[in-house]
């Protein structure tokens, strides 16, 4: 028999301090899920003893288990889930038993319509929050700041917007310094050249002591491939398709970390690595990496025209800085 304990704000009923069961539904690539890590990690600080789970892709979900702001995820790759996005859709009685299951459901899946919000209703009692699926492009805060806007609904106000992992590192970052590339990203226009990846690495190479670890997936799988066979094999590593909580603490063991507007950047970033972002087209307020160990590069000609040179000295000045 399920128990509601549940108390008043004033606003909307919230699970109470001492018990509940929330949900946070969450789709989309890893730098989404990342920026929506905080969220998590705010609704864990209010209510510490609720179980909190993730609807959501395993992989990135994984992340928040491992951080200790989630509980335990469940993957949203289902298709008894379809009648849920249906106008009337024929409703899975295992998905309908999981949600009423729950206390509170804070969903931030695209539901123009709100079909979804509309079904989920239909087999549960919980309180449903609607999240933004995508924060706006257009805004003069950080995508963490908006998707944190819906949790207000629990006088939860100025929660710590930074996502964090608290990975503690894989090693010791000692000379030969390890500095770690990751050449590619969701979209071809926020990448830099892969000519000019080559030329830096080789600067690297010839000029310095520094190991070199190019980290990839399957959207840079080839470009990975090219770049590594210029790299002598005493000086290079490769990272490729690590899961996500060994990628993340081997990248905060790393002097330094340079990427792109990613996901990756985003993990770096969030597992307390020092790095730099070259940055591309998109508005670096609502997008740049949280974290004061992170810099942007930008060229006011477009990415295209950031020269290699600018690259590599801003790389040493903050490596001479460590």
């Amino acid at each position: 028999m399920r128990t509601e304990s549940r108390v008043n704000t004033g606003r909307e009923t919230e699970p109470a301090r001492g018990k509940g069961r929330i949900l946070v539904i969450r789709g989309g690539a890893l730098g989404d899920f990342i920026l929506t890590m905080p969220v998590l990690a705010a609704l864990k600080r209010s209510f510490p003893d609720a179980h909190l789970e993730v609807l959501g892709y395993p992989k990135p979900a994984s992340l928040a288990v491992a951080a200790g702001i989630a509980d335990g995820v469940r993957a949203l790759e289902s298709r008894a889930l379809a009648g849920f996005f249906a106008r009337g859709g024929e409703l899975s009685k295992e998905w309908s038993d999981y949600f009423a299951g729950f206390h509170v459901i804070v969903s931030f899946l695209y539901d123009p319509d709100g079909l979804f919000r509309d079904n989920v209703r239909r087999v549960t009692k919980a309180q449903f929050v609607a999240g933004p699926h995508r924060p706006n492009e257009g805004a003069a805060s950080h995508a963490t700041e908006q998707l944190m806007v819906p949790l207000q609904r629990f006088a939860i106000f100025d929660a710590d917007p930074v996502p964090r992992l608290g990975m503690q590192a894989a090693g010791a970052t000692n000379a030969p310094r390890l500095v770690a590339v990751h050449v590619g990203s969701g979209s071809e226009t926020k990448n830099w050249a892969e000519e000019n990846w080559a030329e830096l690495l080789a600067t690297w190479i010839e000029q310095t002591d520094w190991r070199i670890v190019l980290v990839g997936g399957d959207c840079e799988g080839e470009r990975v491939e090219r770049l590594s066979r210029a790299l002598p094999e005493g000086r290079r590593r490769i990272w490729f398709n690590r899961p996500l909580t060994e990628l993340a603490s081997d990248l905060a063991s790393c002097a330094f970390f340079v990427g792109h507007d990613s996901g990756i950047s985003h993990l770096a970033a969030a597992a307390g690595a020092r790095g730099l972002v070259l940055w591309g087209p998109t508005n670096e307020t609502v997008w740049r990496p949280l974290s004061d160990r992170f810099l942007t590069l930008r060229h006011a000609g477009g990415l295209a025209r950031l020269p290699v040179s600018v690259v590599d000295a801003r790389v040493r000045e903050c490596l001479r800085g460590a």
